[in-house]
């Protein structure tokens, strides 16, 4: 069964705010593949779980048409918010019934959605929308990510990181799993299709303040799930970390600048020709 979370207007705003969205070299990735496996042009992309868009908006430039998708009207309110390309549209709809044609779809992404999907009916939807040679790209991160900040320890600046994400972990949805890694790599093996591609270590790392990592880790289902559990331990735990890591770095201000590394993780699937 698909999960539907994240469809609140709070959060759906603090999506658009601190989710990290994919680099341009990952996405190079994704394009470099399908031009291998089906060559230009490249006509229709569709986001899948896009959620405020900001993946959305990265294909833009590189498809004559793009659509992104979600089952939540708050989340696309975001996206539409941000849309200047005149190529680019949003549909509501979940993720196992995609209002597009048979064989239509140069490529299909789900950046960090796909664990909340019915996988399997997702995956046979894709199968039936993707052209020929058409692609498909699952890409996610990892909820352990990596601060860093000029004469600093990282591996202490790591530790209450760690104690940080170790005390979300109960609240983490059991549909996921004690890592949705494993999610994807099952559906890398269980996708008949011969010409795939697997990477599960590529770090991203972004400057940003502090304060907008301790965002995203609040972004996060867990966070999300404490919050509606307990509000004031929810809230403790972020302020309390915070205030450790601020100390660690010897600062006052949760604007500080630091540097965030994030590890996603990949699959890219090419349909074959005669499926």
């Amino acid at each position: 069964m698909a999960y539907r979370l994240f469809e609140g207007k709070e959060h759906a705003a603090s999506y658009w705010k601190y989710r990290i969205s994919p680099s341009d070299h990952l996405i190079q990735q994704v394009l470099d593949f399908l031009e291998k496996q089906k060559g230009r042009p490249f006509e229709l992309a569709v986001d899948v779980g896009c959620g405020s868009g900001q993946g959305t908006l990265l294909l833009a430039k590189h498809f004559a048409s793009v659509v992104g998708t979600d089952v939540s009207p708050a989340q696309l309110e975001v996206a539409l918010q941000h849309v200047k390309e005149p190529n680019i549209t949003y549909k509501q709809c979940v993720a196992e019934e995609l209002p597009f044609a048979d064989s239509s779809v140069d490529l299909m992404t789900a950046m960090s959605a796909f664990h909340w999907f019915d996988r399997p009916r997702f995956l046979r939807e894709a199968h039936r929308v993707l052209k020929p040679r058409g692609c498909l790209a699952l890409l996610n991160y990892t909820i352990d990510m990596e601060l860093s900040h000029p004469d600093c320890c990282s591996h202490t600046l790591n530790r209450v990181c760690q104690e940080f994400y170790a005390a979300l972990q109960p609240y983490r949805s059991p549909h996921l799993g004690p890592s949705s890694i494993e999610l994807y790599r099952e559906a890398c093996e269980s996708l008949p299709y011969p010409d795939k591609e697997w990477q599960e270590c590529v770090w991203v790392r972004r400057p940003m303040p502090l304060s907008s990592y301790m965002g995203l880790v609040e972004s996060f289902s867990s966070y999300q799930a404490l919050l509606r559990d307990d509000p004031q331990k929810a809230t403790s735990l972020s302020q309390d970390t915070c205030q450790r890591l601020m100390t660690i770095m010897k600062v006052t201000s949760a604007e500080t600048e630091v540097a965030v590394a994030v590890k996603y993780f990949y699959l890219l699937a090419c349909k074959p020709e005669e499926a």
